[in-house]
């Protein structure tokens, strides 16, 4: 079994030479999430998976599989400040996890605050990819490699990334969740890694997403790079996009459903316009 499968383990680089791996997965902590990993083994709840990122396919790449990872530093959320368009200098900032809305819960609101007053906010949504089958014994495997005896483990299991269904879910999940924040003129970001994005475009309809971002729509792509510097690897933003609830739908390849309340008022415009309503210089 190749444990070279492992790339990020407990927020630690496998390449790194300085990790006291011993240590590391007696405490199970995990720094970008603050806390022990909440990834666990669900015939072992006391133990915590802790994979980050794995390398899968050909290529190799390195994907993230665990949204908390894409926590590093706080980037994510200082990338998104330009969105509080009601927020101010003296302002403060706060990231407030799990919130619940019409259509579901949000991973995070950036709220821009003045004394204890919410000020604006935009919502932040965390994708990374699932997989399928068990990274299990590829841990245990890397774990060997450094030293540290594990328990028997099944040498022959594999893994796979769940592309489609990873994709399809979070874009049904978006469609339910933006319509919410358009409709009070609020923004909401998904997060996510490039490798996810750029399947997104390739297997659905994505050729009306702007991007170039549009500060005035609702709903904002951010795809992050996983860079490599020295033995370590940081985040980094690759490309925005933007569109609105419609553009969602079309995403998916769903009919735009037109708003009562608009078509109300389209008609009775429509019925009131006349040579005497025209504008004239």
């Amino acid at each position: 079994m190749n444990n070279q499968k492992i790339i990020e383990l407990f927020a630690e680089s496998a390449l790194s030479k300085n990790v006291k791996w011993n240590t590391l997965i007696t405490k199970q902590y995990c720094r970008f999430a603050g806390k022990k990993c909440v990834k666990i083994r669900k015939s072992e709840p006391i133990i915590s998976i802790g994979t980050c990122t794995v390398a899968y396919g050909k290529e190799k790449a390195n994907i993230i599989i665990c949204p908390h990872r894409l926590i590093e530093n706080n980037q994510i959320f200082l990338d998104c400040i330009h969105l509080l368009s009601l927020h101010e200098p003296g302002n403060e900032l706060h990231i407030v996890p799990e919130i619940a809305i019409p259509g579901g819960s949000v991973d995070y609101l950036l709220a821009s605050v003045k004394n204890g007053k919410i000020k604006d906010f935009a919502g932040i949504e965390l994708q990374t990819l699932d997989t399928t089958g068990s990274v299990w014994g590829y841990r245990q495997s890397f774990l060997e490699s450094k030293g540290l005896k594990q328990p028997d483990y099944d040498k022959t299991a594999s893994f796979g990334m769940n592309w489609k269904m990873t994709a399809k879910t979070i874009l049904v999940q978006m469609h339910h969740k933006i319509t919410t924040f358009e409709n009070l003129n609020k923004h909401l970001v998904l997060v996510l890694q490039d490798c996810l994005m750029s399947y997104m475009e390739k297997e659905f309809s994505f050729e009306h997403i702007s991007k170039i971002p549009k500060i005035g729509d609702p709903f904002h792509f951010h795809s992050y790079q996983l860079l490599a510097n020295k033995n370590k690897y940081h985040l980094s933003l690759f490309a925005r996009a933007s569109t609105d609830a419609n553009g969602i739908s079309r995403c998916l390849g769903l009919k735009t459903e037109a708003s009562i309340d608009l078509e109300v008022i389209l008609k009775a415009l429509e019925s009131k316009i006349s040579e005497k309503t025209l504008l004239r210089l």
